[in-house]
């Protein structure tokens, strides 16, 4: 029984063949400058931005007066109350929704599960300003579908978008309609690679759907959950273009987000400075959630 090369002896004879060390890393180096000039510029470009100011005209470097100026700037943490509170309602009820979606979609009495799975997966192929444009049709006060449907059950046409209450409502309805079935994926995906050892063990114990459902099924999903709410927080605090299309922001500011603040600095007011010291504040707000996110379930594992 021959014995296969041991890797010191292979690395000779690739040499001894014609193989210099460097080779991996011509092969890499592609890559290497496609990340260099498409990631890494830009995020070193936008650090230098965010010091600098423009004045008729003229860039100059301004320190940190762009971040002087964020830390007092009203607006700003307008945005990133709206921000919070889209965060806070929406990402736990599409997640929940996911879930209990993921159950059943993994349930043997589901008929026709392939087609469900899919249905529900449609909505995250549709592209964000479609959507977005089909939602503002249908929360639309005079002859919008939601408030012709509410009508028939007496109830009066609501303003949608023209409510700062009902706005929100209204993007964290499409939103939700909008992701959902993508966690659901991720669930379904999970809930197939818990043993069916489990649940047996469970049911001869004497445990109901329920408590299998949160003794076996939650933990189980545990992985998912945490990817899927680090992944949601992440791009709700990014959230641009639901409020775009469906309020560009309004009524009175109260659907301004904070991915919306910085685009009107930086494309409506040309003020890239400033957008850019937005955005860095936005990246420590996301790193400093997603860590402690991953610390508190961390913790608890």
């Amino acid at each position: 029984m021959t014995r296969a090369p041991r890797p010191a002896a292979r690395a000779r004879r690739r040499r001894a063949i014609g193989y210099p060390r460097s080779t991996p890393y011509v092969f890499l180096l592609p890559t290497i400058l496609l990340f260099a000039v498409f990631t890494c510029y830009p995020y070193v470009s936008a650090l230098w931005l965010s010091l600098t100011t423009n004045q008729d005209g003229r860039t100059s470097f301004a320190g940190l007066a762009n971040y002087v100026r964020l830390l007092q700037d009203p607006l700003f943490y307008t945005a990133l109350r709206n921000t919070a509170v889209i965060l806070v309602v929406q990402v736990p009820i599409m997640l929940a929704l996911a879930v209990l979606l993921s159950v059943a979609f993994n349930s043997l009495l589901l008929k026709a599960r392939a087609l469900w799975r899919t249905l529900y997966f449609v909505p995250i192929v549709m592209g964000l300003v479609a959507y977005g444009i089909l939602f503002r049709a249908l929360f639309s006060a005079q002859d919008g579908f939601v408030n012709q449907l509410l009508g028939v059950v007496g109830i009066g046409p609501i303003p949608w978008l023209a409510d700062p209450f009902w706005a929100k409502i209204a993007i964290v309805i499409a939103m939700t309609w909008h992701y959902t079935g993508q966690s659901a994926i991720i669930y379904l995906a999970q809930l197939q690679s818990i043993p069916t050892e489990l649940y047996e063990a469970a049911s001869v114990d004497g445990a109901g759907a329920v408590h299998r459902f949160w003794h076996v099924t939650l933990p189980g999903l545990r992985p998912a959950l945490v990817l899927t709410v680090i992944l949601s927080t992440i791009g709700t605090l990014q959230l641009f273009d639901e409020p775009y299309v469906l309020t560009n922001g309004g009524p009175d500011n109260a659907t301004l987000t904070v991915g919306m603040y910085l685009y009107q600095n930086g494309f409506q007011y040309f003020d890239f400075g400033y957008a850019s010291a937005i955005g860095y504040a936005l990246t420590l707000i996301i790193g400093v959630i997603s860590l402690v996110q991953l610390r508190l379930f961390r913790e608890k594992s």
